[in-house]
């Protein structure tokens, strides 16, 4: 069997406010939320077609701030799936300010592996600024319960934020590196129909992010938490769901994160190019792993596009002993 999640969506229940970016019928393309009902037949579906082996996963929401007798409900259903170890264990994602011991002793016992927060920012401003309604300590406090009680902890931050800016970005990423999360998402801002980001955008309050500079923006986040030992296993706004109906604006991209590792491939080939003399008169061949050709290469060759533009006519080929953004380069 293959490994892979299974999602089901909590939308906006347990949200005691609405974010100024958020719409969650939107992003999951689900109105209805989640009923014990949707567990049976998401986990039996899941055993059928031979792709289960992962995790249960309640996302959207805040799962621990939503009443308790729903909550106990959805853990209720799944659990007999973990202990029959038809799935792994069970993740969810929830709000900073909706942790404590109690509902973690509850979440333990009834087999949550993995608890992800929506952080989103560090800067308190911006917190406040999107309706976030908890702080950055918020996230501290809460992570630091997450990890002593024995739960794989993963962090959730947005970019271009109203308010935010690239520097505000970094300093996000720099202290969620210091909590020492097993994994992190990253969420470039999209304008949604039916947010207050939507007002603010066409009252013109609000500039959203270009898709340009989300990716030059995350080309500089992916490479920290990567060095810093922090699988990155979300990179910009899943496709699917109702978010190219919804969109308005903001940086949003269905393969967003080739996008990204595309823009580090080029930004280190660049600055191994200018130490070399030769212009338009001259070739170059550019030497990565195997694996990370279509990456040096970019989405529809745009690389090679772009650094014959910077006058580097350029050719990819393949050298197993490079490692992952290693790239060796040799005048042709």
């Amino acid at each position: 069997m293959s490994h892979k999640n299974i999602a089901l969506f909590v939308a906006h229940v347990g949200c005691p406010n609405m974010c100024s970016f958020c719409n969650q019928h939107i992003i999951s393309g689900k109105q209805e939320t989640a009923t014990a009902g949707d567990v049976d037949a998401a986990v039996k579906t899941a055993l059928d077609s031979g792709c289960c082996d992962g995790q249960l996963a309640f996302f959207g929401g805040s799962f621990t701030a939503i009443d308790r007798p729903y909550m106990m409900e959805l853990l209720s259903a799944a659990k007999p799936y973990v202990e029959r170890g038809d799935i792994t264990g069970i993740r969810i994602s929830t709000r900073p300010d909706a942790i404590d011991s109690e509902v973690l002793a509850i979440l333990k016992e009834y087999g949550v592996e993995a608890i992800e927060l929506g952080a989103q920012s560090m800067d308190d401003h911006v917190l406040t600024l999107n309706r976030r309604g908890h702080t950055a300590d918020d996230v501290r406090r809460a992570s630091r319960l997450i990890k002593d009680s024995g739960f794989e902890l993963g962090l959730q931050m947005m970019t271009g934020l109203y308010g935010d800016t690239e520097e505000g970005a970094i300093f996000t990423a720099r202290e969620l590196i210091k909590l020492g999360p097993k994994t992190v998402r990253i969420y470039p801002t999209v304008v949604l129909e039916g947010t207050e980001l939507a007002d603010l955008y066409s009252a013109g309050k609000y500039e959203p992010e270009t898709l340009d500079g989300a990716v030059k923006t995350c080309a500089k986040l992916l490479p920290m938490f990567e060095k810093a030992g922090i699988k990155v296993i979300r990179l910009g706004l899943h496709s699917g769901g109702n978010v190219e109906d919804g969109y308005i604006a903001g940086a949003y991209h269905p393969a967003f994160r080739e996008l990204v590792e595309g823009q580090i491939y080029f930004e280190k080939a660049i600055e191994k190019l200018s130490q070399f003399e030769g212009g338009n008169d001259h070739t170059y061949k550019i030497f990565v792993n195997p694996k990370e050709i279509s990456k040096m290469t970019g989405q529809k060759r745009q690389n090679i596009v772009q650094l014959k533009d910077n006058n580097y006519i350029c050719n990819v080929f393949s050298n197993s002993s490079l490692n992952k953004y290693e790239i060796l380069i040799e005048e042709d």
